[in-house]
């Protein structure tokens, strides 16, 4: 349980809001819409949760929007079906309604995380496009690798390595948004260059913390933003790849 604890500090802000989110979003509307309960409709009850779950996991991940799909569920029956206040349903129409919620929830969910994760694939240069399908195609077994040299060529890197699990250090962190930070103040990267030192590029696995690409910048300028949210791109896949492959090795 400790464990859980640590490993969620580890996740990147938005996630850990959106997952918060996921919990209480759905609590809260479901709860305004009580004094309406008679009145409105299941199902536009129904639609009104799942624009919420839409909106969670845009925000943030897919955990977080599985999240947010099961709480939905869970404050429809208890607050907008009868016997109200209670986890029972009598009515077979509000029990397809509820599993209907559920299961639409779940696939939008998918649907936003997966918008999330591809919304950066809005550069044109057909070399940057190459390296993202490039990456996708590759298993667990050797994406690490691969992606080591795809971030060494594409960020002028005098080297590039992996490691798993650990957090050890305060090293800058090269962000998904392509933003540096130096500890806990904000690096203007392109402006001041590359910090001194490795520079971390996390990888989570469906918002869990599996490693980090540690890079050790080159000579010359620093790489355009494009490039740095590529970078982040492909640190997405890796993480995509190695969490469909267990426990990382």
């Amino acid at each position: 349980m400790g464990r859980d604890r640590a490993m969620f500090w580890t996740w990147p802000l938005r996630d850990r809001l959106a997952l918060a989110a996921g919990l209480a979003a759905p609590f809260l509307v479901a709860l305004a819409l009580v004094p309406f309960r008679t009145s409105l409709s299941h199902t536009n009850a129904a639609l009104i949760l799942v624009v919420v779950v839409v909106a969670v996991a845009a925000l943030g991940s897919r955990s977080a929007g599985v999240v947010a799909a099961l709480s939905a569920a869970a404050w429809f029956d208890f607050f907008l079906t009868r016997p109200y206040e209670t986890f029972d349903i009598t009515a077979s129409r509000d029990i397809e309604t509820a599993v209907l919620l559920l299961v639409v929830g779940l696939i939008v969910s998918q649907l936003a995380a997966r918008a999330r994760r591809l919304e950066v694939i809005t550069v044109t240069d057909a070399a940057y496009l190459s390296r993202i399908h490039r990456v996708a195609t590759l298993d667990a077994d050797t994406v690490v690798d691969e992606v080591r040299r795809e971030l060494t060529e594409l960020l002028g890197l005098n080297a590039c390595r992996f490691q798993y699990g650990t957090l050890l250090g305060q090293p800058p962190r090269l962000h998904n948004d392509g933003s540096m930070t130096v500890g806990r103040r904000s690096w203007d990267v392109d402006a001041a260059g590359w910090p001194e030192g490795e520079i971390e590029l996390r990888v989570h696995g469906n918002a869990r913390y599996l490693g980090r690409f540690m890079l050790t910048p080159g000579p010359g300028s620093v790489p355009p933003l494009q490039a740095r949210l590529v970078a982040a791109t492909l640190a997405d896949q890796t993480g995509a790849a190695l969490d469909t492959s267990g426990p990382a090795g």
